[in-house]
């Protein structure tokens, strides 16, 4: 669970640093519903560029900041609508957008729902402890990130095999900056390397995404309200919510369907994971290249009982398609085809794991033969931007994108895409998933057993999660007042 517990000298210390960093920090509530940010922050963000290391930055950790790189104000959330042109289905895949995140990508929200509980309790002391922040690449970015801000000794650790423009930026945020063995697939080396590092430092503070549960209370908060207004703003009266699509990663994110089954009992939650890595599918491992969907085991904080489809992507499908969206060649046979240019001048702000979760809506719609009214949901968790280095390496490997390519790659990776590696989970498959976890966390990770049964048989498990908000926004807007206080 994720404890509260108040440590006064750890509080105390983490106050006085917060004062001499000029630092603050959003609520849950201002972060779901930024018109409850104090008008003072507002004004200073407006000379504040979106990705700048300043501590006001924090406030824009939030779906609905405003399009644009610097100054920007609060606004509705960020969406891009696939126009059936592009996707071949008539159900409205709508997708919330990452890039307008401090650092790129969403996952700084979940970074900051991990550190801000242990910082608001003192259980982080920001003048002893080192962050090591495990991750397959954005999450140990927005670790980083908060890191800087705080004044506090950064470990970023990601597999070496990630694009390299995560450990360019990295290389200037971080403090130590750890490569793994392996790729997105290999998260065991990550958790084998924290391990080590505490064994060398206890000081050194794991702030593990894959099982705090301040990363899924952040996206079942946070972003589950946010996609909730996306469908009071763009859902027509005919219309109705199917669908959550998302591929796991830490299992964070998905939480947000947690949220949207208090308010939509018949929707279904689909999970998706590499072909080429199918754990959650057959109990598989291998290796993949959609980056940022580590796998091989199934994350602490999955509500899997509360999962509904298994939807595996092949990564071959996700390269393809993210030349098909960003060379000039693919762009114009895309606009030849109907695609509207307005859509087709946004898609780069679908990463790889975006285009691998566009994929999943796809073939969820075929799946259950969804037609016009029928509205599907999934997250667009960084942009095109952090995967230039990709595109070139393509380009060396196969040369030129031509359109005889662009062709090809439309027909067989989005017109042509088909309903295999679907598993709609009956009640024995969610618990093989769930089971799947004791392999890593109680016998690799030292959780308790016990924990791991309740999590499947206690009822009010996840719910006593869930209700912890209004106590931490509690929390922090004490915190906040300390930091405020004259200095005693």
């Amino acid at each position: 669970m994720l404890d509260l517990t108040v440590d006064p000298v750890g509080l105390k210390h983490a106050v006085q640093r917060a004062r001499e960093r000029n630092l603050l920090l959003p609520t849950f509530a201002q972060m779901q519903n930024p018109t409850l940010i104090p008008s003072e922050i507002k004004e200073e963000l407006r000379h504040i560029g979106l990705w700048e290391v300043h501590p006001r930055n924090l406030f824009r950790i939030t779906w609905h900041n405003e399009p644009v790189s610097h100054g920007g104000g609060f606004g509705p959330v960020n969406v891009l609508e696939f126009p059936s042109s592009l996707t071949g289905v008539p159900a409205r895949i709508l997708a919330l957008v990452g890039k307008w995140f401090p650092t790129g990508a969403h996952k700084v929200g979940a970074a900051y729902g991990v550190l801000v509980p242990r910082l608001v309790t003192g259980q982080f002391d920001p003048t002893r402890h080192k962050a090591a922040w495990p991750s397959t690449g954005n999450y140990c970015r927005g670790g980083a990130f908060d890191s800087r801000l705080l004044g506090v000794h950064s470990i970023a650790i990601l597999p070496e095999g990630m694009s390299q423009e995560r450990f360019q930026w990295l290389s200037g945020m971080a403090d130590e900056v750890i490569k793994t063995p392996g790729t997105e697939a290999n998260v065991k080396e990550i958790f084998d390397k924290c391990k080590e590092l505490q064994a060398q430092d206890p000081e050194v503070v794991i702030l593990n995404q894959f099982d705090d549960f301040g990363n899924y209370l952040w996206h079942f908060a946070v972003t589950g309200r946010a996609m909730e207004e996306v469908l009071d703003r763009h859902m027509r009266p005919e219309d109705v919510f199917r669908g959550l699509c998302l591929t796991t990663g830490s299992a964070g994110t998905i939480a947000s369907g947690d949220y949207l089954k208090t308010l939509f009992p018949e929707m279904k939650i689909a999970a998706g994971e590499a072909l080429q890595v199918p754990t959650l599918m057959e109990n598989g491992f291998g290796e993949h290249r959609i980056e940022g969907i580590g796998d091989k085991h199934v994350p602490w904080i999955h509500n899997v009982k509360n999962t509904d489809l298994i939807i595996d992507v092949d990564d071959e499908a996700v390269v393809r398609l993210a030349r098909l969206f960003n060379e000039p060649e693919g762009r114009a046979y895309l606009v030849k085809q109907g695609v509207p240019e307005t859509v087709v001048a946004r898609l780069d702000l679908l990463g790889f794991s975006g285009i691998a979760n566009l994929i999943m809506s796809i073939k969820f719609a075929k799946y259950f033969e969804l037609g016009e009214g029928d509205v599907i949901l999934t997250v667009l968790t960084d942009s095109m931007e952090l995967y230039q280095s990709r595109l070139e390496e393509m380009r060396q490997e196969y040369g030129p994108y031509t359109a005889q390519d662009a062709a090809a790659d439309f027909a067989r990776y989005l017109q042509g895409l088909s309903t295999d590696h679907v598993l709609e989970l009956r009640y024995p498959e969610r618990k093989r998933i769930h089971n799947l976890k004791y392999f890593t966390w109680v016998e690799q990770q030292d959780k308790e057993a016990g924990d791991l049964e309740a999590q499947w048989y206690d009822r009010t498990y996840w719910k006593r999660i869930q209700d912890l908000v209004p106590e931490l926004d509690a929390l922090i807007e004490d915190f906040n007042a300390r930091v405020q206080a004259a200095p005693s």
